[in-house]
């Protein structure tokens, strides 16, 4: 990755006159170039039947438009699902958005409606046109399409996913080889992507969007360097508004077209698979955009939402709820988890907003909701909507990650499958964690001492969950500061409390998640409409900031102690967690082997303490590997023993210690 901003900018440069336009001829690409596949899509009864009972996971292969052959002739064959339509017709670039050239015939009563259009393939725009029992015109795009217009536009594109040559097979043998149990005792560092806002093309494009292409180039470089073992994706499903990062969707099967094709995706996921780095995608069951081509009202009446708007609307996002006691919508949804897995590769799903699904008061005041039958406030179709997901996915491919973010205190959210009750979920965000550490990180250190328990608070409950970490887009937007300019002081000291703050987190117990331009210190607050401040990368603070990290994350992924027991006292004990006093912290990690263990030092002040006794669990050497203050992270190069022979004194309720000088704003880590 470029070492400063002279570096970056030639690469962006090199970057910008490289660039394809593979996306863009992708979507007027026409019938006589595209390579179609020689097979008859149809729908039959048993399609229709496992579709009325939720319970046609493959049904994306039926539904949607689909290159195939009926008597000898090439064509396309689009299905929809508009069980109140009156009639459906499929307009598009085919037949000149002719509202009457192409009508569709009902299938059956689950209302399904099909029709197979000769002489046409992949590249061709269409909507449905949809009229509805009340007379209106409705023209809407294709909930199964694989590929959409670029925004501004609202159509729906003929794409055949069939002919990228994948080259990841080790890997997925490798993922599909491991269940939960395996994946806990793996390392797991996260870096959560904006792809529209990681980089930017420096050549006065509108947009600027790298492609998927170009960004595989990009991202896979950044996160080999730093030594991230994943990279979560947000806003993939296709969204008509920026500004909603992809939280508000519209076309839950199609990558979106603001950086390319299906094939263009495909590209990233398998360049990040061949160099040993998985894929999560946010994934967005809790509400979808009201847009008029999208699903709300689809034929006339609500047939993905629920149509009481106090079970239907999240009236504070002026979104819609899908109805998951509808067996059609759960597989809707449970299906499109299975085809980004089967057609894109992905490991793992992070569920977002789990919390405004599970209550069915989230968000809403008195009157803006109903109860469930028993008088409460779940939402007990999600409940079961969850437990069904789940067992299907994690139950096929026990090594594919579903992670929930749930911001409550809801119980057994992670669990075994076909645990009534747990939700079944692979791990959850530790939105408790991220809050009690942010609070305490923004606070001045002469007052950190009242609040000391903020950070020791979260082992008291670690065993209840497999816990992810996470600092994310969430926390570096609207006003609540980039993490740097969260911590107080003077700019060094800053920087300084920031590295304190991300040792105590790698430290601690549960995988990890950093949003883009933390790693480095980026000062803004992010934004959608601009690239990271990768400039930053040319002063000293910055670059020292991402060094630290980069060495954090290869002490992570070197030292099983830090991630093989993620869950449990065993892998963790406190050596002294109440010296609220002097704002100090330490702790041991131990992995399996009780080998390679490490021992965390932190001081949340900016005052010096000579001659601390730490407690230690073992009477040996203590080799010093790593330390925040060292001048190489821009730290102030106060000298710290390389190693540290143990004393036989005993100390807070140790029989062992060692003592050093702890240094300002400082966290050390000694290998024993």
């Amino acid at each position: 990755m470029a070492k400063s901003k002279e570096a970056l900018e030639e690469k962006k440069v090199k970057a910008s006159k490289d660039k394809t336009t593979k996306s863009k001829e992708a979507t007027v690409k026409t019938k006589k170039t595209a390579a179609v596949k020689n097979y008859k899509v149809e729908i039959t009864k048993d399609d229709m039947y496992l579709f009325g009972n939720g319970t046609h996971y493959d049904i994306y292969k039926k539904l949607g438009a689909h290159v195939s052959e009926e008597n000898g002739q090439k064509g396309v064959y689009f299905a929809v699902w508009a069980p109140n339509a009156v009639k459906v017709n499929v307009i598009g670039s085919f037949n000149g958005w002719n509202e009457e050239a192409h009508t569709m015939t009902r299938l059956g009563d689950v209302g399904i409606w099909g029709l197979f259009v000769p002489g046409i393939g992949p590249g061709e725009m269409y909507k449905y046109l949809v009229f509805a029992e009340d007379g209106r015109r409705l023209y809407k795009a294709d909930p199964y399409a694989n590929q959409a217009e670029f925004r501004p536009g609202t159509a729906s594109i003929v794409a055949d996913l069939e002919g990228f040559k994948w080259e990841d097979a080790k890997w997925l043998k490798a993922r599909d080889d491991r269940d939960i149990e395996e994946i806990n005792r793996q390392p797991m560092a996260i870096y959560e992507c904006h792809i529209g806002s990681f980089m930017k093309h420096p050549n006065g494009t509108e947009d600027g969007f790298y492609n998927y292409r170009e960004f595989a180039d990009r991202i896979v470089e950044y996160t080999k360097e730093m030594k991230y073992t994943h990279v979560e994706l947000m806003g993939i499903a296709e969204h008509p508004f920026d500004g909603s990062w992809g939280y508000q969707v519209t076309g839950y099967y199609a990558p979106t077209s603001r950086y390319g094709t299906p094939k263009d995706f495909m590209y990233l996921v398998n360049e990040l698979h061949k160099n040993g780095i998985g894929v999560i995608l946010d994934w967005v069951p809790a509400h979808f955009a009201t847009d008029a081509h999208g699903l709300a009202e689809f034929d006339g009446k609500c047939i993905y939402e629920h149509p009481d708007p106090r079970l239907g609307e999240h009236p504070d996002w002026g979104t819609k709820i899908f109805n998951y006691a509808k067996p059609e919508v759960s597989n809707f949804l449970i299906a499109n988890v299975l085809f980004w897995l089967r057609e894109f590769h992905v490991d793992g799903i992070r569920v977002d907003a789990v919390a405004s699904m599970l209550y069915l008061d989230y968000g809403k005041k008195d009157g803006q909701w109903l109860p469930n039958k028993f008088g409460g406030n779940k939402n007990l179709d999600a409940i079961c909507f969850f437990h069904h997901l789940n067992s299907v996915v994690r139950g096929t491919y026990p090594g594919f990650l579903t992670i929930a973010e749930e911001s409550t205190a809801w119980p057994h959210v992670t669990g075994d499958i076909g645990d009534d009750e747990s939700l079944g979920f692979s791990f959850k965000w530790n939105m408790g964690w991220m809050h009690d550490f942010c609070e305490y990180m923004k606070q001045d250190p002469l007052y950190r001492k009242g609040n000391h328990h903020a950070l020791t608070f979260a082992m008291t409950y670690n065993e209840s969950e497999n816990y992810i970490l996470p600092l994310s887009h969430d926390e570096v937007v609207h006003l609540k500061c980039s993490m740097v300019n969260k911590m107080p002081g003077y700019q060094v000291d800053k920087y300084a409390n920031l590295r304190v703050g991300y040792t105590y987190m790698f430290g601690h117990e549960g995988k990890k998640l950093l949003f883009m331009g933390q790693d480095f210190g980026q000062e803004r607050e992010w934004s959608e409409a601009r690239e990271l401040d990768w400039f930053l990368l040319g002063e000293k603070n910055n670059a020292g900031m991402k060094e630290y990290v980069k060495d954090l994350l290869e002490l992570y992924r070197s030292h099983p102690c830090m991630y093989e027991i993620d869950n449990s006292w065993k892998g963790f004990e406190w050596m002294n967690a109440d010296d609220a006093d002097r704002s100090i912290y330490s702790w041991v990690r131990r992995g399996e082997k009780d080998s390679k263990n490490l021992l965390f030092i932190l001081n949340m002040t900016p005052m010096k303490w000579e001659n601390y006794m730490v407690a230690v669990p073992k009477l040996k050497k203590y080799k010093l590997v790593l330390n925040s203050d060292d001048a190489k992270y821009a730290g102030w190069g106060n000298p710290v023993p390389t190693e540290i022979m143990a004393d036989n004194k005993p100390c807070c309720y140790q029989k062992y210690s060692l003592t050093l000088d702890v240094m300002p704003y400082s966290a050390v880590v000694f290998e024993f």
